[in-house]
């Protein structure tokens, strides 16, 4: 079986195509994750994307990725980006590396949307790119697993 990746979207992703679509474009989630697994494909893993609005779910996949065999976390946190000191701890408390995943450039919008608690803790931050943002996710885990690392913190 090759390597897997855990793709995680947070809050109101499930809205993808339909919700503010001037922001988030309109791909819904499910062509999202059919992208997603294409590319993970054609890199030689596989991707499993899930989707959750509830914050103790998120913790929970994020503390069992380890244990469920995969090579690391892409991570949409969404709305829970700006606060959740829960996900940012369960972040920094697995083995396994993540990468924070945005699909708008969430630093040339709103101020509230600048700050992430969760970025200090992942390996590294994507974001603005729409979709590509997770196949660019997918490929800095495979040049994590590779030997390439990124520096963890500062």
């Amino acid at each position: 079986m090759p390597a897997a990746a855990l793709v995680l979207h947070g809050p109101n992703l499930n809205l993808l195509g339909t919700r503010e679509p001037a922001v988030y474009g309109r791909t819904s989630l499910a062509a999202v994750d059919r992208l997603i697994k294409e590319h993970a494909r054609r890199r030689g893993i596989r991707a499993e994307c899930r989707q959750s609005n509830h914050e103790g779910q998120l913790v929970d996949w994020l503390q069992g990725a380890r244990g469920a065999g995969f090579m690391g976390v892409v991570f949409n946190p969404g709305a829970f980006t700006h606060y959740s000191i829960a996900l940012r701890d369960a972040v920094a408390g697995i083995d396994v590396p993540v990468v924070e995943v945005h699909l708008s450039n969430v630093h040339a919008r709103e101020e509230f949307r600048r700050v992430s608690v969760i970025a200090a803790a992942a390996r590294g931050q994507i974001s603005g790119f729409g979709p590509q943002s997770y196949l660019l996710g997918i490929d800095a885990l495979l040049s994590l697993a590779a030997g390439k690392p990124a520096p963890r913190r500062r």
